[in-house]
């Protein structure tokens, strides 16, 4: 039988996605609401695959991601999240994620993702991979996304759900000057005038 361990800060999404993969025949044989706990609780379990969400508090999914690949882990990670594919989708692949799947789909596609990822092949949206020509100014602006960190993307994404400096500073474990940076260093590199830009930008591009 095939372990699976859960990683997201939402009870709900928890419990249906361990109810559809038992249902599928597979063992849950862990859970975990944020980065850091399930650093810990991941090596000691040592399941076959990681579902993980992006937006999780403490230490945060991407970085969670980089993490284990840099670690070279023997366990598949798949990414189930509310992030916008186009932004986040090959972030993810490049950080060593086997799949992709939004949370707005249908739950089938999970499982679909998890026979597939368990089959040897990766599961990522083909529109997410292969962006449609028709809107030239998005197509600029995701140029320009390709020149942040993840580190920096998590930061913007915060900033767009109006969270403060100090609310930013506490949640990811930074100091009020380093987040100060980031804001810097966003604008610079979006070129944007203002943190009003910064977050329109966001939204234009589903970060909220």
């Amino acid at each position: 039988m095939r372990n699976v361990f859960i990683i997201d800060d939402h009870p709900v999404i928890r419990l249906a996605v361990r109810m559809l993969l038992e249902n599928e025949g597979y063992c849950v044989v862990g859970e975990s609401d944020n980065g850091v706990d399930a650093m810990q609780m991941v090596r000691e379990c040592q399941p076959d695959l990681l579902i993980l969400d992006i937006s999780i508090p403490k230490l945060d999914g991407l970085e969670v991601l980089t993490r284990f690949h840099g670690m070279n882990v023997p366990y598949k990670i798949l990414v189930l999240t509310a992030q916008a594919p186009a932004l986040f989708a090959i972030r993810c692949m490049q950080s060593g994620a086997a799949g992709f799947v939004c949370k707005q789909e249908a739950l089938s596609e999970l499982i679909s993702a998890v026979r597939a990822v368990f089959s040897g092949y990766n599961y990522f949206p083909s529109q997410a991979l292969i962006p449609s020509r028709e809107d030239e100014g998005q197509l600029q602006e995701l140029e320009l996304f390709k020149t942040i960190n993840d580190r920096e993307l998590m930061v913007l994404q915060l900033f767009a759900q109006g969270r403060s400096n100090k609310e930013i500073a506490t949640g990811m474990f930074l100091s009020n000057k380093t987040v100060s940076t980031y804001k810097k260093r966003l604008m610079q590199k979006l070129q944007a005038n203002s943190l009003v830009e910064l977050i329109e930008m966001a939204k234009r591009n589903a970060l909220v």
